[in-house]
C-alpha cells in the first residue's frame, strides 16, 4: 500500500539569518531523494511516495521519524501525510500557516472541495448544487458527472481516492550543479561571503553524493551593485588535485582564497556552480579495525599552502620521462604537481585495464641506486691530463661505464654519454662522463674500455656522493 508525504517550504529560512535560496523547493527536493527515489514537484509542494523504502529504514514509522526530525536544507511551514498524493496535498492546502506544523488527519470525505483542483473551474456550480466536500462529490452519479464536468474529474477523483495511479514526472538530479543564493543584505567584505557560501556548499555536497561524484573544478560568482560599480559580477574558480566530497575542505579552501579578493562593490546574491566533477570510485571496507588518520592528507595541506602563499612559492618535484640526469625532473608548482600524479595514475589504469599484459617501465641503472646525492646544475668540464680527467688530482675510475643515448627525438639535446664513479685524491666519490663523440660528425668506436681514454674525449663532473 503507498503511503505519500507532503512537505512546503517556507519562504524564508531563519536560521541563515534571512539568506534565502532562489528556489528552496529544488534544495528540499534534493534532500528528499535520500529516503526515496520517488520524489516529485507540484509547484512549491513537494510529494514523497516512501512505502517502497520503509523496510530500508526499519519499518514505515521509522522512516517516518527520519524525514519529519531530521535537518533539512530549508525550514519547512507544514508537513502532512496519506494514502495518496491528492489527500496528502489537500491536508497540507487546509493546515494553518505555522511553520513546522503537523497537519491533522482530516478524513478524506471532509476535505473542501476547493482542494481539489481538477474541481476548482466548476465551484461556483457545485455550491449552488450543495456540495462543497469530497464526501458529497463522490455521492453524486458519476455518468452525470462525466457528461456535464468531463471525464478529467472523475479520473482526479479516482485518484485521489487511490482507485486510479499516481502518475508524476519524478525529480531528476541536473547534469550541473547550479545554484543562487540571495543574501539578506549587501555584503562589502569578501571574506564575510563565507558565511552564505556554506548553504551553498551543502547542497553541493547533497548533489555530489546522490550522483556518487567528486568535485575537481567550480566556480563562486557574485552579483554586484550595479549602481556602486561599473562591474556587476565578480567570479572566484577553486581547483582541487583530486576529486572529493569533504565539504570541510572545500570551506576552508575557499576562505583562504576570499581572503585575497577585494570586492569593488557590495554583493546581494551568490551563485556556485561546478567547472568539472569526476566519478568516486568505492572503497572496500576493512576486517579489522583501521588506525582513522587525523588532520588533511598531502593534497589538501598543499592547497591550502597554495592558497594562502600563492601558487608560485609552493614547489614540488615532477618526474619526467627522460634518461638524461639533467632532464629527469623539474619544478612545478605542488597542485598542478598533484594534478599530474593523479592523471598519470587515471591514464595508467585506464591502459592496464585495455591491455593487463603491459610492459613494466625499466628505469636507467643510476635511477636504481648509483645516482649521486648531489647532481650538478651543470656539467663541470674536466681537466685532461694524458688522457685520465682530473680533478683536485687523477681520478681512479672505479665502476662503469653505464651508456646513455637520449634526447634525439623531438630536436632536443642529443646526449652519447658514458658515466662513470671515481674516487678522486680527497677520497670523494664523484659521478662522471665522457662525450662519445671525439669530434663533432665523428663518432667513437662502439667498444669503450674503461680504463683507457679515447683521445680527444671531453670529460665532464655531474655529481658527487655524500
Amino acid at each position: 500500500m503507498a503511503h505519500w508525504i507532503a512537505l512546503q517550504p517556507e519562504l524564508a529560512d531563519a536560521r541563515s539569518g534571512g539568506a534565502q535560496l532562489t528556489d528552496p523547493a529544488q534544495a528540499l527536493g534534493w534532500w528528499a531523494l535520500r529516503y526515496t527515489p520517488k520524489v516529485a514537484r507540484c509547484n512549491d509542494v513537494l510529494l514523497l511516495e516512501v512505502a517502497a523504502s520503509a523496510r530500508l529504514w526499519g519499518g514505515l514509522t521509522a522512516l517516518l521519524e527520519h524525514v519529519f526530525t531530521s535537518k533539512k536544507p530549508v525550514a519547512l511551514m507544514n508537513y502532512a501525510q496519506a494514502a495518496t498524493s491528492f489527500i496528502a496535498t489537500a491536508r497540507l492546502s487546509v493546515a494553518p500557516a505555522k511553520p513546522h506544523s503537523v497537519v491533522l488527519e482530516v478524513p478524506a470525505e471532509a476535505l473542501p472541495l476547493h482542494t481539489l483542483a481538477a474541481a476548482q473551474p466548476h465551484l461556483e456550480t457545485f455550491a449552488r448544487l450543495g456540495v462543497v466536500t469530497w464526501g458529497q462529490l463522490r455521492a453524486l452519479p458519476r455518468a452525470g458527472l462525466s457528461r456535464r464536468f468531463g471525464a478529467g474529474l472523475l479520473s482526479a477523483l479516482d485518484q485521489a481516492y487511490g482507485v486510479g495511479p499516481d502518475i508524476y514526472p519524478w525529480l531528476t538530479l541536473p547534469e550541473v550543479f547550479d545554484m543562487a543564493l540571495e543574501m539578506p543584505s549587501q555584503v562589502d567584505s569578501a571574506p564575510a561571503l563565507l558565511f552564505a557560501a556554506r548553504r551553498l556548499l551543502a547542497q553541493l555536497k547533497v548533489w555530489l553524493q546522490l550522483r556518487h561524484l567528486g568535485v575537481l573544478g567550480l566556480e563562486l560568482i557574485w552579483q554586484m551593485d550595479e549602481r556602486r560599480h561599473t562591474a556587476h559580477q565578480g567570479a572566484l574558480p577553486l581547483r582541487t588535485a583530486q576529486p572529493t566530497q569533504d565539504l570541510n575542505h572545500l570551506q576552508r579552501l575557499l576562505s583562504e582564497h576570499l581572503a585575497h579578493v577585494c570586492l569593488p562593490a557590495p554583493v546581494h546574491t551568490l551563485r556556485l556552480r561546478t567547472l568539472e566533477t569526476q566519478v568516486l570510485g568505492s572503497q572496500s571496507g576493512s576486517l579489522v579495525w583501521d588506525t582513522h588518520r587525523e588532520g588533511d592528507d598531502l593534497a589538501q595541506m598543499l592547497e591550502r599552502l597554495s592558497a594562502r602563499l600563492g601558487h608560485d612559492r609552493v614547489l614540488q618535484l615532477q618526474p619526467r620521462m627522460d634518461h638524461r640526469p639533467e632532464q629527469m625532473q623539474e619544478w612545478l608548482s605542488a597542485t598542478q604537481s598533484v594534478a599530474v600524479d593523479a592523471m598519470n595514475t587515471r591514464a595508467r589504469g585506464q591502459k592496464y585495464l585495455k591491455n593487463k599484459k603491459l610492459p613494466m617501465y625499466a628505469s636507467p641503472s643510476w635511477a636504481q641506486g648509483t645516482a649521486p646525492t648531489w647532481l650538478l646544475a651543470e656539467p663541470l668540464k674536466l681537466a685532461v691530463v694524458q688522457q685520465h680527467p682530473h680533478y683536485h688530482g687523477p681520478l681512479t675510475l672505479l665502476t662503469g661505464p653505464q651508456r646513455l643515448e637520449a634526447g634525439w627525438w623531438g630536436g632536443g639535446e642529443l646526449a652519447l654519454r658514458d658515466y662513470f664513479v671515481a674516487r678522486g685524491s680527497l677520497a670523494v666519490l664523484l659521478w662522471i662522463f665522457r662525450e662519445r663523440l671525439a669530434q663533432p660528425g665523428k663518432a667513437c668506436p662502439d667498444r669503450v674500455d674503461s680504463g683507457n681514454a679515447l683521445p680527444d674525449a671531453q670529460w665532464y663532473l655531474h655529481g658527487l656522493f655524500a
